[in-house]
This record gives C-alpha cells, sequence and structure tokens, in this order.
C-alpha cells in the first residue's frame, strides 16, 4: 500500500496535466483543478472517477498507517483518520460531487463538492501537526523539522488559493498554481511518510 500510495501521489500531477489538455482554454495555473471535474468539462466523468479511485486509496492507506505505527496507538490513531478525512474528502466527496454552476451560482452539488473538499485540506494542513508525534524525534531526528516546514508552506498555499485576488494582480492571482503547489507540498510529505513505512515494515520482516 506504501508503494502504491507513492505512485498516485506521482501519478495523479500527470494524469491531471494530460487530462488539462482535453479541456479547450483549460490553464493549469489559472483554473482551479474542481474545473476539470464539472459537468461541462469534456474530462469530467474520468476525472471524477479517477478522484474517487485515489480517495479510496488514501482510505486504505489511512488504515495501513494506523497498524504499520501501532507503538503510538493515540497519536497514530488521530494521524490515520485525518488521512481518510483527506481520502474521503478531496477524493471521494469531490469525485461524487461536481463542481457546477447554473447561471453564475453554485448547485447544491457544488456546496457538497466544497464541503467535502474544505474537510480534505483541513485534514491535509493538520497532519503534519500531528505526524511528529508518531514518527517521533528518537526515531528520526529530522522528521519534526520537516513536518513544521510542510506545514508553513501548506499553510501559504491554501491561504493565497482560499483568498479571491483581483485578476490584474498577476501570478498571485493564479489559484491553479497555489492549489497545485499545495498538492504537490502534500504528496512530497505523503511519499516521504510511505518510505518510511516501507523501510519499517521491511526491517520488520527481516527480523
Amino acid at each position: 500500500m506504501a508503494i502504491i500510495c507513492i505512485v498516485i501521489c506521482i501519478a495523479d500531477f500527470a494524469v491531471l496535466f494530460v487530462l488539462g489538455t482535453y479541456y479547450p482554454a483549460y490553464s493549469q495555473l489559472k483554473n482551479t483543478i474542481s474545473s476539470l471535474g464539472a459537468t461541462i468539462s469534456p474530462v469530467s466523468n474520468v476525472i471524477s472517477i479517477w478522484w474517487i479511485g485515489i480517495g479510496i486509496v488514501f482510505v486504505f492507506f489511512g488504515i495501513i498507517f494506523r497498524k504499520a505505527f501501532y507503538e503510538n496507538p493515540k497519536s497514530s490513531r488521530l494521524a490515520s483518520i485525518l488521512i481518510i478525512l483527506y481520502g474521503m474528502g478531496e477524493g471521494i466527496g469531490s469525485g461524487l460531487f461536481k463542481a457546477d454552476r447554473i447561471a453564475g451560482k453554485m448547485t447544491q452539488s457544488f456546496v457538497f463538492h466544497d464541503i467535502a473538499g474544505a474537510i480534505g485540506l483541513i485534514a491535509a494542513v493538520v497532519l503534519p501537526l500531528v505526524m511528529p508525534k508518531v514518527i517521533t524525534k528518537e526515531n528520526n531526528p529530522r522528521f519534526g523539522q520537516f513536518s513544521r516546514i510542510i506545514f508553513f508552506i501548506g499553510l501559504l498555499t491554501i491561504a493565497f488559493f482560499t483568498i479571491r485576488f483581483p485578476a490584474e494582480s498577476g501570478w498571485i492571482s493564479y489559484r491553479g498554481l497555489w492549489q497545485r503547489l499545495f498538492m504537490l507540498n502534500l504528496y512530497i510529505y505523503f511519499i516521504t511518510i510511505s518510505i518510511i513505512i516501507y523501510q519499517k515494515c521491511s526491517t520488520f520482516k527481516m527480523k
């Protein structure tokens, strides 16, 4: 599952880029990822299925994570819940509910999409604050500092993504850019955690 998580994190960027090329006038830097899943998008169904698949992977990853770090039951349980919430919100929820607008107004599906996404994003932002209690300084001296950096970058990028800047603000108004930087930051974190889990399980098997 750790290896699958690594593959999914890398593949997601490739899939988003490739599918974006099939959407005329879609900008990877200016437009949000949710736009690819809207009903008017020519890749709507494909990206929705992809998101649901990713969500399922992260749900299972969260379950495996808890089993891998059984030494710290309380902290690993909380971290596991956050990972599962991310998978259910940003993955399954975003795939099931499309970000549709009718006459410029948000539909009920759009509202559910935003709520699910918000839950997933909050879980992702909070995760680096919990993880150092699971992977402690004794086990990995640099992981705590790495988690703080991930948290700071995640908070900064999600803030730029959330705030509505005027169109004439230049690159700072590119919501698609900030959303992708947030994802890149988070996926680097998930890949790191996956590698630690893989090494931990490999060491356990050797013993």
